[in-house]
Formats: structure tokens, C-alpha cells, sequence
């Protein structure tokens, strides 16, 4: 199930919350609902964690991770990396990284098996990435764009990539990721998934402008909730056809 939300006036809920099937994190501040949608609908299955990197709020696009460990940029204070320690799994392993492109979330895309990484990444923060979150890791871009956090999500059942990604691409990827890829958006047709959405293998929260088309296609392709014995299989024809009406608007 796919479920809407927005942090104060923003839409861009992927930039104050980042989510895996192990943990979920949220920006400190602003309004406490936020916070309250993601305990609502996970606390009963993952640690939900208020936390800031580097005294910013913007917890999602600074940090990467998956149910195996999480890691952090280099402006994350000591006391920060000390909360994450506490407040997460003893399974999960916490690393702070080197890293001159810091914003972590807009560099990789990673589920439990597969990370895919901007292309100039340093050879070490590679390394760690594979050794840390347990993937293997491919430099890769995605519609021509480099910041792969930003314009692919993937979860362990199935992905979504900038609208205008190829089908070769999108193949391509597919193959890479082993799960299937669809292109789409969120936010009434924001091409920024990482920044519109967050998802996991069992849920995902949304920008409140994203539509009822694109929740549509959301819950097909990461096989959610209700829904997946609907679309377990496959997409339904009504929602291929909305996408395709999609992404001809947007082309």
C-alpha cells in the first residue's frame, strides 16, 4: 500500500526520510505528523528514528541503506553516528565515508542485493558500499542522469526509473537489478523518485501531490499491500494503459 504524506509544505518526502526493511529514519522537526504517518503504519515491524546528518533535517538524501547496515557522509557529527547506533537493529552496521559527492542518497540506489552508483564515485567508497551493505555494487546512469539515488527507487520486488529511460535501458537495468522496472513518476510528474517516495518490500509513502495513476503504478511494480494478489504476476491492463497515457503526456 502506498500511502501519502508530506513534510510541512513539501511534496519531497525521499529528502527528510529514508526507509529499508530493517529501519526507517525521519528528519527532526517540523510538524510531528509526519513523524506520526511513517510510526503509524511501521512501528509495529521496524525502529521508526527521528535523526539529522550533519545537523541537517534532510536525513534521505544524505544517507544510504538497507536492512544490513546504513552509511553516512563525513559531516556526520560523532553524536549523530552515536543516536544511530542506539536507536537501530544490532544487525544493521552504521559507517561513516569519505566521500567528496556527500549526499549519499543521490549518489547510489541500492535494495538488499544490488547497489547502482554515479559513476565517478572514489574506488574505496565502492568498496565499503559492497562490504558494508552486503550488494554488488555497478557505476551506472540512468536516462542519461548520473545521480541514480535521485532518478531510479528499487525495492527486492521491483524498481522505477526516470520517465524518459529507454526501453533498452530499462531492459538493460532490469537484467542488472534482476527485478522488473517500469518508468514513471510521483508527484504529479515529478521525474525526482528518490526525492517524491520512499519504499521498502512491503510499503511505500508518497508526496501528497503524487496522483491516484501514479499510486496505481506504484503498488503494481513494487507489489504492495491489497494489491499484490491483483497485480502479483503482472501489471493489469488498465494500469498499463495509464502509464502508457503517462508517459505520452509527458513525451
Amino acid at each position: 500500500m502506498a500511502t501519502r504524506v508530506a513534510f510541512e509544505n513539501s511534496n519531497e518526502i525521499g529528502v527528510f526520510s529514508a526507509l529499508t526493511n530493517a529501519y526507517c529514519l525521519t528528519g527532526i522537526g517540523g510538524s510531528e505528523n509526519f513523524y506520526s504517518v511513517f510510526e503509524s503504519e511501521l512501528s509495529d515491524h521496524i525502529p521508526v528514528i527521528h535523526a539529522t546528518i550533519g545537523g541537517n533535517r534532510f536525513v534521505g538524501r544524505t544517507t544510504v541503506g538497507n536492512r544490513r547496515g546504513i552509511l553516512l557522509p563525513s559531516t556526520t557529527t560523532d553524536l549523530e553516528l552515536q543516536h544511530l547506533r542506539n536507536s537501530l537493529p544490532n544487525s544493521v552496521v552504521v559507517q561513516r565515508i569519505e566521500e567528496r559527492l556527500s549526499a549519499l542518497g543521490n549518489i547510489v540506489a541500492c535494495n538488499d542485493h544490488v547497489a547502482l552508483v554515479h559513476p565517478d564515485v572514489d574506488r574505496e567508497t565502492e568498496d565499503v558500499i559492497s562490504d558494508v551493505l552486503g550488494v554488488e555494487v555497478f557505476r551506472q546512469t540512468v536516462a542519461g542522469q548520473a545521480l541514480v539515488g535521485s532518478y531510479c527507487k528499487f525495492s527486492n520486488q521491483g524498481g522505477m526509473v526516470h520517465p524518459r529511460t529507454t526501453v533498452e535501458d530499462i531492459e538493460e537495468l532490469s537484467s542488472l537489478l534482476q527485478v522488473p522496472l517500469v518508468a514513471g513518476t510521483v508527484n504529479r510528474g515529478s521525474d525526482v523518485l528518490g526525492g517524491g517516495m520512499v519504499v521498502n518490500d512491503w510499503t511505500s509513502f508518497v508526496g501528497l501531490e503524487t496522483t491516484s495513476t501514479e499510486i496505481s503504478v506504484i503498488e503494481s511494480i513494487f507489489r504492495l499491500g491489497a494489491r499484490q494478489g491483483q497485480f502479483g504476476t503482472g501489471q493489469s491492463n488498465i494500469v498499463t494503459n495509464m502509464r502508457s497515457s503517462l508517459i505520452d503526456q509527458l513525451t
